[in-house]
C-alpha cells in the first residue's frame, strides 16, 4: 500500500456510519501504517549507507513526519469518538438490562396475580411491545434474561388457558414455524463469522417469541430442542471469544520471545562489516516474523510493539555509527592502495625481471594484507593496480616466450648430459662417486633454461638418472637419508621452477614438524599419568623412549629445513 492509500483507506473507514463495525479494520490499517513507516525508515537508512559507500551526498525529503501527522489527525478523533460510542453503548446496554428486568417483573406479576383474561392479555401485549423496543443488553446476560422471559410467557399462556380458544390449525402452524426457527438455528453451525451468528440468533429468538403457542403435549419436546440448539450456539460463541483471547495472549508471548531474541542479538559483539551484515539479516528476519504474528490485546500489543521498535531503532542507529567509522578506515586503506598503485606503475615498464617480479609480488601481498577499501573504491583501485601488474607480467611472458627459442640449444646440451649420466659407471669409492654426482648437478644447473614445454620432461629424466645412481650408493641410516636429501635439493636446483618446488618442500617439512610436535606433547601428557602410579615404570620408560625418538626426528626435520635454500 502506498502513502496516499493509507490516508484514503482511513478516511473511507472513519466516515462510515457504524464506527463500531470498522474498529478492527482501522486497527489493522494502523498497524500496517506503522510497519510501513518502519520499513520506510529502514530503506532510508540503507539508502543513506549506500550513498555514503559511494561517496555521494545523501539528501531526502522528510515525508514521513507530515504523513504520520496527517494519519493521526484522522485516527485520533476517530479513536476517541469510537471510545465514546462504546462507552455509551455499554451504558445503554446496562440501562436496557434494567428495563428488561423491570418488564420481566411486570410480566411475573401478571402471571401470578392477574385473573382477568382480558386485562391479562392487554398487559401481556403492552409488555411484549415494550420488550421488542428495548435494544441490546450485555452479551453475558442475554441467554439468562431471554430464558426467564420465555419461561414467564410459557407460564402466562398456560395460565390464561388460551389453548382452549386457539384452533388446532393455529397450534400446528405455530409448531411448524417454531420447527423452522430451530432448523435456521441449526443452520448457523455452518456460518463461519461469529458476528453474523450473533446477529442471526438474536433475530431468530425474537421471531421465536413472536410465534404463538403449540399443543401442550408437543411443547416440552420442541422447547427442549430449541433451548438445546440455542445453548449450543451460545457455547460456540463463548468458546470463540475464549479461544480468541487465548490466541491473542499467545501472540503476545510470541512477540515477547522475539523481543528477547532481539535483546540477545543486541548484546552480541559486532566488530566487522560481515558481523553487521549477518546480524542485519537476523534483525530483518525477526521483523518479518513479527509481522506474521497476529494481534494481541490492545494495551499489551502497544507495549510490546513499543519495546520491539525501540530495540530495532537502537540496532540500526548503532549500525549507522559503525559504518561511519568503517568508512573512515576504508578511506585510509584507499589512500595506502593508491600509493601501491603508484609504485606498481613505476615498476611496470622494468625489464629487470627477477627483482621486479619479486617487488610486484610483495606489492600484491601488501595489497591483500590491507583488506578492502570499501565498495565505493575497491573495484576501481583494483582494476588500476591489476592493470599495472598485468602490463609487467604480460611483457615478461612475451619476453620469455621469445627467449624460449634460444633455449633449444640448452635442451640439446641437457639431453646429452642426461645420456652421459645414465651411461656413467658409478665408482666403488663412495666419496668419489658423490663428487662425480655433484659435478653432474652443477653442470646441469649451469646449462640454463630450456623451452617451457620440455621443462618438466627434461627435469624428470635428469632426476631419474641421478636418483638411480644415488640409490646404488652403499649407505644406510642417517647418512643415506642425509645424502639422498642433499641429492634431492641439488636435483631441484636444476629444475625450471626451483623456487616453487623448494616452497612445496619446505611446507611439507613444516607440516611434518607440526605433527611431530603434537606427538611429543601427547607423549608428555601421557607421561604425567605414570607419575604417581605404582608398577608403571615399564610403560613410563617406553613413553620416555618414544619422546626421545620423536625429538631426534624433530631435530632431523629442522636440519633438513635449514638445508633448503631461499630462492
Amino acid at each position: 500500500m502506498e502513502k496516499k492509500e493509507f490516508i484514503d483507506a482511513l478516511n473511507a473507514l472513519v466516515t462510515k456510519e457504524d464506527l463500531l463495525s470498522v474498529g478492527r479494520e482501522v486497527k489493522e490499517l494502523r498497524t500496517q501504517f506503522e510497519d510501513y513507516l518502519i520499513e520506510a525508515t529502514r530503506q532510508f537508512q540503507i539508502a543513506e549507507l549506500e550513498a555514503k559507500d559511494k561517496g555521494e551526498e545523501f539528501t531526502q525529503e522528510d515525508w514521513m513526519t507530515p504523513l504520520k501527522e496527517e494519519f493521526y489527525a484522522i485516527y485520533s478523533p476517530f479513536a476517541e469518538k469510537r471510545k465514546t460510542i462504546i462507552a455509551a453503548k455499554r451504558a445503554e446496554e446496562d440501562e436496557n438490562l434494567k428495563k428488561k428486568r423491570a418488564l420481566i417483573n411486570q410480566l411475573k406479576s401478571v402471571v401470578e396475580t392477574e385473573e382477568n383474561i382480558g386485562a391479562a392479555f392487554s398487559a401481556h401485549k403492552e409488555i411484549n411491545e415494550k420488550w421488542k423496543t428495548v435494544g441490546d443488553i450485555p452479551r453475558d446476560k442475554r441467554s439468562e434474561i431471554q430464558q426467564e422471559y420465555s419461561r414467564l410467557l410459557e407460564q402466562f399462556f398456560y395460565n390464561m388457558n388460551i389453548y382452549k380458544e386457539i384452533k388446532d390449525y393455529d397450534f400446528q402452524k405455530n409448531h411448524e414455524a417454531k420447527k423452522e426457527i430451530i432448523e435456521k438455528l441449526k443452520a448457523l453451525s455452518k456460518v463461519e463469522k461469529i458476528k453474523e451468528v450473533e446477529a442471526a440468533i438474536k433475530q431468530l429468538q425474537n421471531e421465536w417469541e413472536d410465534i404463538g403457542p403449540t399443543k401442550q403435549e408437543l411443547w416440552e419436546e420442541i422447547k427442549n430442542e430449541y433451548w438445546s440448539t440455542v445453548n449450543a450456539i451460545y457455547d460456540r460463541i463463548r468458546a470463540f471469544y475464549d479461544d480468541r483471547r487465548e490466541k491473542m495472549q499467545e501472540n503476545i508471548e510470541k512477540k515477547k520471545e522475539l523481543i528477547s531474541e532481539m535483546k540477545s542479538l543486541l548484546a552480541q559483539e559486532r566488530n566487522s562489516v560481515k558481523d553487521w551484515n549477518n546480524q542485519t539479516a537476523e534483525v530483518l528476519k525477526l521483523q518479518s516474523d513479527w509481522k506474521s504474528i497476529g494481534f494481541g490485546p490492545k494495551k499489551e500489543n502497544d507495549a510490546v510493539w513499543k519495546s520491539f521498535r525501540e530495540l530495532c531503532d537502537a540496532f540500526f542507529n548503532e549500525k549507522s555509527d559503525f559504518f561511519k567509522d568503517v568508512q573512515a578506515v576504508y578511506d585510509q586503506v584507499a589512500e595506502k592502495k593508491q600509493q601501491l598503485i603508484q609504485k606498481a606503475n613505476q615498476l611496470k615498464d622494468s625489464t629487470d625481471w627477477g627483482p621486479t617480479t619479486k617487488a610486484l609480488i610483495d606489492l600484491q601481498k601488501k595489497w591483500k594484507k590491507l583488506g578492502s577499501a570499501g565498495q565505493k573504491h575497491e573495484q576501481k583501485l583494483w582494476k588500476e593496480f591489476r592493470g599495472a601488474c598485468d602490463d609487467f607480467f604480460n611483457a615478461k611472458q612475451t619476453y620469455f616466450e621469445e627467449k624460449d627459442k634460444a633455449f633449444e640449444e640448452n635442451l640439446k646440451e641437457k639431453q646429452k648430459l642426461i645420456e652421459e649420466i645414465s651411461a656413467f659407471e658409478l665408482p666403488t669409492d663412495k666419496n668419489t662417486a658423490l663428487e662425480a654426482l655433484h659435478g653432474f648437478s652443477n653442470r646441469f644447473s649451469a646449462i640454463g633454461f630450456v623451452p617451457t614445454k620440455q621443462k618438466d620432461e627434461i627435469y624428470k629424466a635428469y632426476k631419474e638418472a641421478l636418483d638411480k645412481h644415488y640409490s646404488a650408493l652403499k649407505m644406510e641410516g642417517e647418512e643415506k637419508e642425509k645424502v639422498m636429501f642433499e641429492a634431492r635439493i641439488n636435483t631441484i636446483k636444476g629444475s625450471g621452477n626451483a623456487a616453487q618446488l623448494f616452497d612445496k618442500e619446505k611446507q611439507a617439512i613444516r607440516n611434518e614438524i607440526s605433527k611431530v610436535k603434537q606427538e611429543i606433547i601427547q607423549f608428555e601428557n601421557n607421561l604425567g599419568f605414570f607419575a604417581n602410579s605404582k608398577g608403571a615404570n615399564a610403560l613410563k620408560d617406553q613413553v620416555e623412549n618414544n619422546i626421545k625418538a620423536e625429538q631426534e626426528k624433530l631435530n632431523a626435520l629442522k636440519a633438513k629445513l635449514k638445508m633448503i635454500p631461499d630462492e
